[in-house]
């Protein structure tokens, strides 16, 4: 058996000093391959005599499963060093400073963020801010969502694993930004005028949905906010944005839990020959969702009902932002393909100025 001491010893030392994938998939084929000088040893057991082939096949066994493990472990070794040497010869430093404008762009979420932020500032609106992760509290039963809302099966939620298990709330990733109105209405006596820029999740991947997205929501609660105030908002919002003066909307009733009344809100466009114009040119896209905030939800987060409303909006910021700048694919949003963003990205220097300096939450 010293042979075989002898093939393990010289085949081990073969794996440890190949230096390269290459050198390991030659020494694999002439140990285990077809004709290697383990799988031999192997197909040799059957010549042996009887007395002798439990105790040649164990070892030859043995022999083949050790020289398998060390080629697994040599090779997981050297991809290891593969990607190490890749990362470092790859690398960017994102802290040198640029050496031109030309370079770089902004990403068109980036610039759809400041560009809707930019336009709600100008109408007296700040900018809350909040958790990523919340309480299904926050997220769902402060907005008048209790737990046997069908609403809420909806949602495609993400949960998480819970710190606090014998808590009454499980903890959720939020599937909309309206969390941080009901933080916003806690912490802060009206008036309230706010909008929450950030991203939701939901377990959701195809053309037009991604498991995380961005959305922005407006708050407006005083005593005397109504629907005309929502329908004027929202069309000197909407003929900025897209930079249409004329562009017409329409309000068609709907239902969300957390409103009352709620509307869905069209804008006019063309989808002649197949190609979506923005502008009044008689048909219509649904673009987001409002009403008059649900006095329940009022109530839960302690403000009076009976002495003050408001409305809120909602929409999805990659939606209107592949309205606005012709981008076909949301998944495309998410690549981080530099081809993709030399194309739609904007120059730093065409960044609106934003409101970010009055954010009312950290």
């Amino acid at each position: 058996m010293s042979s075989v001491e002898n093939l393990k010893s010289s085949i081990l030392q073969s794996i440890s000093a190949a230096d390269n994938l290459s050198a390991l998939e030659e020494i694999r084929i002439s140990s285990l391959g077809k004709k290697g000088s383990v799988t031999a040893l192997v197909k040799s057991v059957s010549e042996l005599p009887a007395d002798e082939r439990k105790a040649a096949g164990a070892l030859f066994n043995s022999l083949k499963s050790m020289v398998s493990d060390a080629i697994d472990a040599k090779k997981a070794e050297l991809d290891a060093a593969s990607l190490l040497s890749r990362l470092k010869d790859e690398k960017i430093d994102v802290s040198a400073p640029v050496r031109s404008l030309d370079t770089g762009r902004i990403h068109p979420i980036s610039q759809t963020i400041d560009e809707i932020v930019s336009i709600f500032a100008n109408m007296g609106f700040s900018v809350a801010k909040g958790p990523d992760i919340e309480s299904e509290y926050y997220n769902f039963e402060a907005l008048n969502l209790p737990s046997s809302h069908p609403a809420r099966d909806m949602q495609a939620t993400f949960f998480v694993p819970d710190a606090e298990p014998e808590s009454l709330y499980k903890t959720v990733l939020r599937t909309q930004t309206s969390p941080v109105q009901i933080h916003a209405m806690l912490d802060k006596k009206p008036p309230i005028r706010i909008i929450t820029p950030g991203r939701t999740y939901r377990c959701d991947y195809d053309q037009t949905h991604t498991p995380m997205f961005h959305q922005v929501e407006g708050l407006v609660i005083d005593e005397t906010s109504n629907m005309s105030h929502l329908k004027g908002c929202l069309l000197d919002f909407l003929r900025a944005f897209f930079a249409i003066d004329d562009l017409p909307i329409r309000f068609r009733a709907s239902y969300f839990p957390f409103t009352e009344p709620s509307a869905e809100v069209d804008i006019g466009c063309s989808k002649k020959d197949g190609k979506l114009k923005m502008g009044n040119f008689g048909d219509w896209l649904e673009i987001l969702g409002c009403g008059m905030v649900h006095p329940n939800v009022l109530s839960n987060c302690g403000i009076d009902p009976q002495k003050y409303q408001g409305f809120a909006f909602g929409m999805g910021i990659e939606r209107i932002a592949m309205l606005k700048y012709g981008i076909p694919d949301l998944r495309t949003f998410f690549d981080s393909d530099l081809r993709w963003l030399r194309h739609y990205g904007f120059l730093p220097l065409d960044i609106p100025n934003s409101a970010f300096g009055n954010s009312l939450m950290k």
